[in-house]
């Protein structure tokens, strides 16, 4: 089933990935990075492609994109 992300442009998403990877550098006993698992994507929904959607956040009174491919997409919450 597909479903037509256009209908929910300009709405803010809350995407669950199924596998995301970041790296946090900080105090670690072995002056190695330390790895989490990124769990969550929010932001305004702007953009949908045929492989991937397209958000806009902010972080520090910056604005930013994030493309999330499709594949990657375990569970939308729409708000």
């Amino acid at each position: 089933m597909k479903l037509d992300w256009n209908q929910f442009l300009e709405k803010t998403v809350n995407v669950t990935m199924n596998e995301n990877y970041g790296v946090v550098y900080g105090n670690s006993n072995e002056d190695n990075p330390t790895f989490y698992e990124i769990v969550f994507k929010t932001g305004k929904l702007i953009a949908a492609y045929e492989d991937g959607l397209l958000l806009e956040a902010s972080r520090d009174s910056q604005p930013y994109k994030i493309y999330i491919p499709y594949s990657s997409i375990k569970c939308v919450e729409i708000f």
